[in-house]
């Protein structure tokens, strides 16, 4: 409907501007959004009106709330970037009587607020080739919202203590076996953990099509410290049993093993202890004497103990899970870095 000039009608509506009407009186074309997860009926609202230029234009902006279907990639997260597409397609109308066209600026950002947890990072709209249903062609348009999570927050509240949480877990290595705390420790370090994990979760999109790489470092350093709580057991099981009992030659050469990694000497079976004799005074110069060929020569090291060996357990058992936690963290970082990079 125009009355316009260029309409040709008999009498002047040229100091009509425009005409408000709505959707009972005036037709509209059944639109949906395709990928909607609520609601698939056509857009309609009878209480937005329609407003009617004078050639023939028609402009009806309904204000509504959607929620549609987005594939979530979550493997960064939480610094995770997501991309969300709303398509609209026609309902019944093939492309011949209904050809759904963008306008120059399709997206208009006048007003959209900022968001504490999401950047808006872009806003794409797209028309792709009209869609073939039992030999009908279909026209639709796509609109495409790219986004970020903003890091701040989850950076000091979920990344920074975790990466803490995790070199905890090699100092119970450092605390002494007589000290009383060093299973408690242990148990809370792994406890602690385990609730950290469930709380981040529950926050977590449930997919199995990708896994975030923070859920992966939690679920393996929750492994480091079960095995931590082990190794502890046994350090203790080791400091705890008597020196009567024999300790196996295996051990033994292993305790040697460390001991010089540690730069650290000790006595071994069957080994004498040397001599050292007093020093004499000639001349006012000190003499000490030199041991005879028939003296024992050994050196002063004492004999391993089972203390002994669980100390040494300690300090290898600490330089190895430090070792770990260091690489797995480093990692993890490098990784949400290379990332952060890409935005």
């Amino acid at each position: 409907m125009a009355w316009n000039a260029a309409a040709g009608l008999s009498q002047d509506y040229s100091s009509i501007r425009f005409m408000f009407s709505n959707e009972q009186h005036v037709w509209k074309p059944s639109i949906y959004v395709e990928n909607s997860v609520e609601d698939l009926s056509v857009i309609t609202d009878l209480y937005t009106p329609m407003r009617m230029r004078m050639n023939g234009k028609i402009r009806w902006s309904t204000p509504a709330i959607y929620k549609v279907n987005c594939e979530s990639d979550i493997r960064f997260y939480p610094l995770d970037y997501q991309s969300c597409e709303i398509r609209i397609t026609t309902a019944g109308y093939t492309a011949i009587e209904i050809q759904l066209q963008l306008e120059k600026n399709p997206v208009s950002l006048m007003y959209y607020t900022e968001n504490g947890e999401w950047e808006l990072l872009s806003v794409e709209s797209e028309k792709p080739q009209n869609k073939m249903e039992d030999g009908e062609l279909f026209t639709k348009v796509i609109f495409r919202v790219n986004m970020r999570r903003r890091p701040l927050f989850h950076v000091l509240n979920t990344m920074f203590p975790v990466a803490l949480m995790a070199f905890l877990i090699p100092m119970a290595f450092k605390l002494h076996v007589d000290s009383g705390e060093k299973m408690g420790y242990s148990l809370t370090v792994l406890l602690a953990y385990a609730v950290y994990l469930s709380m981040i979760l529950e926050n977590i999109p449930s997919t199995s099509v990708s896994i975030c790489f923070i859920s992966i470092y939690l679920a393996s350093t929750l492994a480091v410290a079960t095995i931590a709580v082990l190794f502890v057991i046994i350090v203790i099981n080791v400091y705890h049993t008597s020196e009567d009992r024999e300790i196996p030659s295996a051990l033994q050469s292993f305790a040697c093993c460390l001991q010089t990694c540690f730069c650290k000497r000790r006595k071994k079976p069957g080994q004498k202890r040397t001599k050292i004799e007093p020093m004499c005074i000639q001349d006012n110069k000190p003499i000490e004497k030199t041991p005879d060929v028939g003296d024992d020569v050994t050196i002063s090291e004492e004999e391993l103990t089972w203390k002994e060996l669980a100390r040494l357990l300690d300090k290898f058992f600490f330089i190895v899970f430090m070792a770990t936690i260091t690489v797995s963290t480093a990692a993890f970082i490098v990784i949400i870095s290379l990332k952060i990079n890409q935005y």
